[in-house]
Formats: C-alpha cells, sequence, structure tokens
C-alpha cells in the first residue's frame, strides 16, 4: 500500500442516508467530524439513529473511544448539506441518472476545493464524470457494510481525477481509521465486488442444480474458509496451502486445476420464479426469525471479536484498528 499520512477533517457531508450513508454517516461521527445528512426520506433520521446505535455499541465493545463524537443535522437540501463540506461521501441509488442530478447539486453548491467520494459498488468513475462541470472532484470511495466497522475502502479515479485527490481522498479516509486501497485500473466493480460476483454466481449454480441449500453453503463458508479469510487473503492463504515449498509449490501442484470443468463463473442460472422462490424460502428457513437489526448486532459483535484478536496479534485488519487507536 501507499504511503498515506491520515489528515482530520471537522465537517463532511453525507448525501443518502440508507444502509450504507448512515453507516458512513456514524463512522465519520465516532471520528469527531461534524456531518450533514441530505436524504428526502422522512425516515431517514430515524435509519442515522439506528445504525449509529449499533456502531457505538461496537466502537464500546471494541474498546474505541465514542465520548468525542461529532454533531450530525439532518440539512434541508443537498446545497444545505455540503455548502461547507471538507469532503462530500455520496451514496445515493446505484442509478447512473440518479448520480448524475445527484452530483450536479453537489457541484453547484460545494466548496470549490472539496472532494466528492461516490460509494457506487460498480459505476466506473469517469461515467459520472461524463456529465459533471469538475469531474476532478470526483473519486470512488467503496466501502463494505458495516462501514463503521469493515475498515477496506476501495478508491477509485475516473479519466479526469489527478493522482493528486486520488491521495487526498486517501487520507481524508485514513483519517477516519480506514484502510484505503486505491485500484489503480478502473473496471466495472473494481475488486472486492468481482471477486464476490464469481462466488455469488457459482453459489447461484449449486442452490439451482440442488447440489446445496443457502444453509449450507453458508455453514461451508462460515466454517471453513471463510474464517482463513477473516486475517489472510486468497493469496496468502494459498502460500500457506505450498507447505515449505511455498507458493511455487502451490501453483505447480493446483494450477492444473484450472483447466478442470469445475465452475461456471461466465453463466449464470436463469433467475425463474421457481429459483427465486427456493432461493427465498430457503434463505427464510435459514434465518427468517431474526429481525435485520438483530442479524446486524450479532454481526457486530462477531466482526468486533475478530478485529479484537486480530490486534492483539498485530495482524490483518487489527493493525488498521491499532494504527488508528494510536492515533
Amino acid at each position: 500500500m501507499d504511503d498515506i499520512e491520515p489528515i482530520s477533517i471537522q465537517q463532511a457531508a453525507v448525501v443518502g442516508c440508507g444502509v450504507i450513508g448512515a453507516a458512513w454517516a456514524s463512522r465519520m461521527l465516532l471520528n469527531g467530524v461534524n456531518v450533514a445528512v441530505s436524504d428526502p426520506s422522512p425516515n431517514a433520521e430515524q435509519i442515522l439513529q439506528e445504525v449509529l446505535a449499533n456502531a457505538v455499541a461496537a466502537y464500546d465493545e471494541l474498546g474505541l473511544p465514542t465520548d468525542r463524537q461529532g454533531r450530525y443535522r439532518i440539512a434541508s437540501s443537498i446545497a444545505d448539506a455540503v455548502e461547507d463540506a471538507q469532503f462530500i461521501q455520496e451514496s445515493v441509488p446505484e442509478r447512473p441518472d440518479i448520480k448524475a442530478a445527484v452530483l450536479a447539486e453537489i457541484e453547484a453548491a460545494a466548496p470549490v476545493d472539496s472532494i466528492i467520494g461516490s460509494s457506487t459498488s460498480g459505476i466506473k468513475p469517469t461515467v459520472m464524470q461524463a456529465t459533471m462541470t469538475h469531474p476532478e472532484r470526483l473519486v470512488v470511495g467503496h466501502p463494505y457494510n458495516p462501514v463503521y466497522l469493515l475498515p477496506v475502502v476501495e478508491v477509485v479515479g475516473g479519466e479526469h481525477t489527478p493522482i493528486e485527490n486520488i491521495r487526498h481522498a486517501q487520507a481524508i479516509y485514513a483519517g477516519i481509521g480506514m484502510r484505503p486501497i486505491h485500484v489503480r485500473v478502473e473496471i466495472d466493480a473494481f475488486v472486492g465486488d468481482r471477486l464476490l460476483e464469481a462466488v455469488w454466481r457459482e453459489a447461484l449454480w449449486l442452490v439451482n442444480d440442488g447440489v446445496a441449500t443457502t444453509q449450507e453453503i453458508d455453514d461451508i463458508m462460515t466454517h471453513g474458509f471463510g474464517l482463513r479469510w477473516a486475517q489472510m487473503g486468497l493469496f496468502e492463504t494459498y502460500r500457506v496451502a505450498g507447505g515449505a515449498g511455498g507458493f511455487r509449490h502451490f501453483i505447480e501442484q493446483f494450477g492444473p486445476t484450472l483447466e478442470w470443468p469445475w465452475t461456471k463463473l461466465m453463466d449464470t442460472p436463469d433467475f425463474t420464479p421457481e429459483l427465486v422462490d427456493t432461493l427465498v424460502a430457503q434463505s427464510d428457513a435459514q434465518s427468517g426469525m431474526h429481525s435485520v437489526r438483530a442479524l446486524e448486532r450479532t454481526r457486530d459483535q462477531n466482526v468486533v471479536g475478530f478485529l479484537k484478536v486480530l490486534e492483539a496479534n498485530d495482524w490483518g485488519a487489527g493493525r488498521t484498528i491499532a494504527q488508528h487507536r494510536s492515533r
């Protein structure tokens, strides 16, 4: 990773206060940043308060301070939210037309030197820049949920984004305790979601073909390689699998299997009503007895436990937590 020196900001704006936007606002607030929130929904403040309560509980359990919170306000408009923001995080629905309209409103009212980050999970920044007056101000800042706990954020520039603005965005994200990864080549869905899409396609086929249920697939992940991935990624895990011979031995042994017909990565089953009904029924049987908020709390408690162990071992995401704690 590039050596990024974190910087602190005092005032930010979050435009779009759904699950992701509220989690962004919560991370900022818990790191002492004042946040103006813009969302047309009458439920926006309730969503923010519920997500912030989860974030506070998680930070308390993790041992991070929660007594230096920034202040939030619900703005009357996008212009009102961004007028004095040093940084703006856009988290509106994943539709280019909506994003273009919202970015136009942000640009018209935001300070000329503020950076705009978009939470898009797959739209190239160059596509969004096409309708902007000052496209150089835009980067993608794609997080993973829960944003207030998971440190990684993919930072992607478009054709009109100078490297200094990418670095500035990385420094701001680092200042609120994140691990900003610069995705150097602009591609659809960036890095993380491309990996998840591959797993998702294969999982859909396994359900479609009656090989396994949603519960069984999730159990194989949570009781197996998912535990490894929580602290070592794909390549480091396979390096260990190579034994004393290391990664070269692993590649020599298992590389040829890539030619075997094990996957259907370039194809997806048709989303027939029958497949959708099967997926929904299996998912309901698996976890329908829990509310979404209860699942979020359980998720957060588990992630906190992982982070504590990783921090104690100065490893993986725990190292990012430790570095942020020391600041």
